[in-house]
C-alpha cells in the first residue's frame, strides 16, 4: 500500500512502519480510535490487510476528503491506495485516468516509490485483462533497482506473472527466485505468501495432453516445449491450432474448433460422419441435411487449416493429415466443463464481479451471469453482497494451475 511516513506525530509514525513490515493489527492498536486523516487513511490500509476490502475503501474515500487541498501529495497516495484495493477486490473499471493522475502527482512531488506502486497496480490490472503487450510496454519504463525490496518483489511478481501468461517458463521460474529473495528481505509475511503462491501455480498441471487415446497432465515447461516441437497442437485451451509457430485462431468459430478437435484426438484414424455431427452439431442421428453440411463445414476448415494440415474425406468420414508435423496431439484444460472459462478466473481465491469476469472474457455480462448462475445451483460457486456489491468466489481448484493458459480474452484469440 501507499506509505504515508511523514513529519507527524510518534503514533502515526508507528502505525506506518508497521503496516509496511506486515503488522495491520499493530497499527490499528495505535490508530483504531482516531479520525484525523492521516490515521483514517492507516486504518485504511490495515483492514485491507485484514481483508476487509469493503471498509478498507470506504476509509481511504474519507481519507482522501479529509486532506486538504495543499495536501496533494497526501491525496494522491490515497488514490494509490484505493486501486489497490479495488485491484483486490477484482473492480477491473476502476477509473486508470485517476490512478494515472495520481502517479503524475507523485511524480512532481518526488515520491518516487509510490508513483512506481501506481505504475505496478496499472501494469497487474492490464496483465489481469490479458493485455500483455500493454503491461509488457508499461513495466519495461520501470528499473526496480533503487526501489526498497517490497517494491521489487512486486515487480519480479509482475515479471514473473507475464512470462507465465506467453508460456516462457524459464524467465517466469528465474523471476520468482528474485522475487522471493526480495519479499526475503523485506520480511512482510503477506508478500512471502504471494511469491510462494506464483511458485506453487508455475509447478502445477497447467494443461492436459490428449495423443492416440491417451492423456496426461502438463506442467507450463511441458507446455511450452510441445508449442515449439514438429507436433500439430489443437489448442482448447485458447482455440487455436498450431504448428511450429504458425497459428490458426478459431475461437469464433465453434464448430470448425470442435470438427478439428474431434479429427485431432482420433489421429492417426478417421473420424466417422456420425461422430463428426454428434459432437459438431449435436444431432442425435445423422440425416442426409447433417451430411451436406458437414460437407461444407469441412470444406471450410480444409480452407483454414490449408497451410497446416488438410482434412480428406474417406469411405466413414474424415481424417486429419498434416503438412508437416510428425504427430497431432490436442491440448485441454486439466478440468473441462461447460463453464470452465469462468471457473478458472474464479479459481484465484480472489471475490469478482460479473461486469470483471465479463471484461477479462470478453463476453456480454448477461452471458457471464447466467454461467454464474448455472455454477451457483451446482454448488460450484458463492456470492456475497447484493447489486452492486456482489462478488462471486471459490475455493482454489487444488493442484491446478487454472488461468495460466487463459492470457487473453478468448473471443480476441
Amino acid at each position: 500500500m501507499a506509505g504515508f511516513i511523514q513529519t507527524m506525530d510518534s503514533l502515526i509514525v508507528a502505525a506506518a512502519r508497521a503496516l509496511a513490515a506486515g503488522d495491520p493489527l499493530g497499527a490499528l492498536n495505535r490508530v483504531a480510535l482516531r479520525d484525523d486523516a492521516h490515521a483514517l487513511a492507516l486504518r485504511g490500509i490495515a483492514m485491507a490487510q485484514l481483508g476487509d476490502l469493503v471498509r478498507a475503501k470506504a476509509l481511504m474515500r474519507l481519507a482522501a476528503r479529509a486532506f486538504g487541498p495543499k495536501e496533494a501529495v497526501a491525496r494522491a497516495r490515497c488514490v494509490v491506495a484505493e486501486a489497490e484495493i479495488a485491484l483486490a477486490s477484482r473492480d477491473l473499471g476502476w477509473p486508470a485516468k485517476t490512478l494515472d493522475g495520481a502517479r503524475a502527482t507523485l511524480e512532481a512531488h518526488g515520491d518516487r516509490v509510490n508513483a512506481a506502486h501506481a505504475r505496478y497496480l496499472e501494469v497487474r490490472r492490464l496483465l489481469l485483462m490479458g493485455r500483455l503487450d500493454d503491461a509488457e510496454h508499461k513495466l519495461a519504463a520501470l528499473d526496480p533497482a533503487p526501489f526498497p525490496p517490497a517494491s521489487r518483489a512486486a515487480h519480479e511478481l509482475v515479471v514473473a506473472g507475464i512470462a507465465m501468461r506467453r508460456l516462457r517458463a524459464k524467465p517466469a521460474r528465474a523471476a520468482l527466485i528474485r522475487a522471493g529473495r526480495a519479499a526475503r528481505h523485506a520480511g512482510i509475511p503477506a508478500l512471502m505468501a504471494e511469491v510462494d503462491s506464483a511458485s506453487r501455480m508455475l509447478d502445477a498441471p497447467a494443461a492436459r495432453l490428449i495423443a492416440q487415446g491417451e492423456e496426461r497432465l502438463l506442467v507450463l515447461e511441458e507446455v511450452e516445449a510441445l508449442l515449439e516441437s514438429k507436433a500439430l497442437v489443437v489448442d482448447a485451451c485458447r482455440y487455436v491450432v498450431c504448428d511450429a509457430g504458425a497459428k490458426v485462431p478459431l475461437a469464433t468459430r465453434p464448430v470448425l474448433f470442435t470438427l478439428a478437435r474431434t479429427l485431432a484426438e482420433a489421429w492417426p484414424d478417421d473420424v466417422s460422419r456420425e461422430t463428426l455431427v454428434a459432437r459438431a452439431f449435436r444431432a442425435r442421428a445423422a440425416d442426409e441435411s447433417h451430411r451436406a453440411r458437414l460437407r461444407v463445414e469441412a470444406g471450410r476448415l480444409r480452407t483454414a487449416l490449408r497451410d497446416l494440415a488438410d482434412v480428406r474425406a474417406t469411405k466413414r468420414g474424415f481424417v486429419l493429415v498434416p503438412h508437416r508435423a510428425q504427430e497431432v496431439v490436442v491440448l485441454a484444460r486439466p478440468v473441462e466443463e461447460p463453464h470452465a472459462t469462468v471457473l478458472a478466473f474464479l479459481a484465484d481465491g480472489e471475490s469478482w464481479s460479473s461486469s470483471a469476469l465479463a471484461l477479462v472474457l470478453g463476453a456480454s455480462q448477461r452471458t457471464v451471469q447466467r454461467s454464474l448462475d448455472a455454477l451457483s445451483a451446482t454448488g460450484k460457486v458463492q456470492s456475497s453482497g447484493r447489486g452492486r456489491a456482489r462478488r462471486w468466489m471459490t475455493p482454489p481448484m487444488p493442484g491446478f494451475a487454472t488461468t495460466l493458459l487463459l492470457p487473453v480474452p478468448l473471443s480476441n484469440v
